[in-house]
């Protein structure tokens, strides 16, 4: 997660980041609803039960962020974010997922999600996240990331299945990540780890303009759209490892 501390920072003069909340459970969406109005920077412009009420909701009044169930009974999360993110490119979606949901997570990614969190979420970490993503980087939950992969393997060694290569050497067949710099691999590898850009930065000991001229080449580089697609690449050409994923705190 890109940050654990719950304290609300400073934004006296800043308009409140506004979020729709969608999820078909009434008792989740209140208890969000009661943790986002607890903040001074955060405001819940509309709540949804389904992801077909989104767009028009979204109409009477954008929201920055959107706070996304996956499942749902009418239409889904990944079918309401293909529906808004259109007409509202500048809103931001973090889905909400349980363990369950790991099969929905390309999908979610392909219709252009900017943050993937489990339902067992911290609230001080969900804080968080949704500041992170509204400051213009993506949240990918470790053990969702860990999830992917898993699942990249399982297809990779299905559609390849006289193939004795292990999953390592399977990642190995994508192109090869030599064109990134040794720094950049180390950010990248932060960043699959969940880092935001701050503590990126204090990590290596640089500023913040350094650590996002290394993200925007990464992205580059990579051919990834966002940090999100950046994170599969560094999972698929092996700067980290499954195993580190899930032993990250």
């Amino acid at each position: 997660y890109p940050m654990t501390n719950s304290e609300q920072p400073a934004r006296s003069h800043a308009a409140p980041i506004r979020i729709g909340l969608v999820d078909d459970q009434p008792l989740v969406r209140a208890g969000f609803a009661m943790l986002l109005g607890s903040q001074e920077d955060l405001d819940v412009a509309w709540q949804a039960s389904d992801g077909d009420e989104v767009l028009d909701l979204a109409r009477a009044q954008p929201a920055d962020i959107v706070l996304m169930d996956v499942q749902m009974a009418r239409v889904n999360g990944i079918a309401a974010t293909e529906r808004l993110l259109p007409e509202f490119p500048d809103t931001q979606v973090i889905m909400l997922t349980t363990f369950d949901d790991q099969n929905f997570v390309h999908g979610a990614i392909s219709a252009g999600a900017s943050g993937f969190l489990l339902k067992d979420v911290e609230p001080e970490d969900l804080l968080a996240a949704i500041r992170t993503v509204h400051s213009g980087e993506a949240v990918l939950s470790p053990r969702i990331t860990a999830q992917v992969l898993q699942q990249l393997r399982s297809e990779q060694s299905a559609s390849q299945p006289n193939s004795h290569a292990t999953p390592v050497a399977a990642a190995a067949t994508a192109p090869p990540a030599e064109d990134l710099t040794p720094r950049e691999l180390d950010v990248l590898k932060l960043m699959a780890l969940g880092y935001s850009n701050t503590e990126i930065a204090e990590c290596e000991f640089v500023s913040m303009a350094t650590v996002k001229t290394h993200v925007r080449h990464i992205l580059t580089k990579t051919g990834s759209r966002d940090r999100v697609h950046a994170v599969l690449y560094a999972l698929t050409h092996g700067v980290v490892s499954v195993e580190e994923l899930l032993s990250h705190p």
